[in-house]
């Protein structure tokens, strides 16, 4: 290992490392805990772990099948899919907003049809869910296809010579063998749905115990009480961490299922 990567590398850990240094250092540690648990802050954490994971269960739902057409077929097409539905990752998140607004908002591309049968959905709960899974879906995505594409396909072929059908191949051949990189998009989409801002606010909007998830209330704070502020931003980096950790942690399981 050249001495120049080493004095780069430490650098770049730096970089990373100092601001939440600097952060944890502004904490007010003698009214840290008085000011997590108000009960603006409760409500975000609350929903923000709630929308979170079901936001998760959306992105495996509908992440599993899109990664299986990505890792399994050929062609342009598959192609121009790929580019698509991983866009988001690129995409600013009040973009993505915008979209989701002007798709399911009440004069938007669904909203009519769904005024009509007395659903509403932009600037409410249900909207935070959609644009967390909307942002997130992509990192399960790419994960999982990558987890495929690594493991092959040499035990679907012969479970399909076997007789197997392709619903069969797929729970007790393919899940199994996907599973430890299945986990660890369902992780980080988890992880991205819970830092989620822009896209959030533009199509929910924020509304206390309804809409504004903890992320939200961290911008809010930040102009009123910049001590609750980095309080709930210490709270969500402790959560990121976490989650992080238990990315790699399964992360480690992949090589073993190959």
């Amino acid at each position: 290992m050249p001495r120049w990567a080493i004095a780069v590398a430490m650098f770049g850990a730096a970089f990373v490392i100092l601001p939440l240094i600097a952060m944890v250092l502004r904490v007010d540690w003698a009214t840290f805990w008085p000011l997590i648990t108000s009960a603006s802050s409760v409500d975000a954490i609350l929903l923000s772990l709630r929308t979170s994971a079901v936001s998760t269960a959306v992105c495996v739902v509908l992440g599993v099948p899109v990664a299986l057409v990505l890792a399994r077929t050929t062609g342009p097409g598959v192609r121009v899919l790929r580019a698509l539905v991983l866009l988001p990752l690129v995409l600013p998140p009040v973009v993505s907003g915008i979209a989701l607004l002007y798709t399911f908002g009440r004069l938007g591309l669904l909203g009519p049809p769904l005024n009509q049968v007395g659903v509403s959905i932009a600037f409410s709960t249900t909207a935070v869910v959609i644009a967390q899974s909307f942002v997130a879906l992509p990192y399960l995505i790419i994960t999982l296809e990558g987890t495929l594409r690594s493991i092959g396909n040499r035990h679907e072929a012969v479970a399909a010579t076997l007789g197997a059908r392709p619903t069969t191949v797929l729970l007790r051949v393919s899940l199994p063998m996907m599973l430890p990189g299945l986990l660890s998009g369902a992780i980080l989409s988890y992880a991205r749905a819970l830092g989620e801002f822009g896209a959030t606010l533009t199509f929910a909007g924020s509304l206390q115990g309804v809409t504004r998830t903890l992320p939200l209330e961290i911008y809010l704070q930040r102009e009123t009480d910049p001590d609750v502020a980095v309080s709930l931003s210490l709270v969500l980096v402790v959560i990121a961490i976490l989650v992080v950790s238990i990315a790699g942690a399964v992360g480690k399981l992949v090589p073993r299922a190959r």
